[in-house]
């Protein structure tokens, strides 16, 4: 199930927390912005591409997530 992805916010959300851990960068908003292009083949962030910014953002300042 890892390797599936669906177009959905969780699955999303899933990635995004994966590859947030592997990038290093000290500036959060840069980060984001590294993260979205990583992840730029993911079906939610292609269909959806506003929507994926937000979750993205609401995970690292809303829930101080990371």
């Amino acid at each position: 199930m890892k390797n599936k992805l669906y177009d959905n916010a969780d699955s999303f959300a899933m990635s995004f927390d994966e590859e947030w851990g592997k990038i290093v960068c000290d500036d959060k908003s840069l980060k984001i912005e590294k993260v979205l292009e990583v992840l730029s083949d993911h079906p939610f962030l292609i269909s959806n591409s506003e929507n994926a910014k937000k979750l993205a953002e609401f995970r690292v300042f809303s829930l101080k997530k990371f």
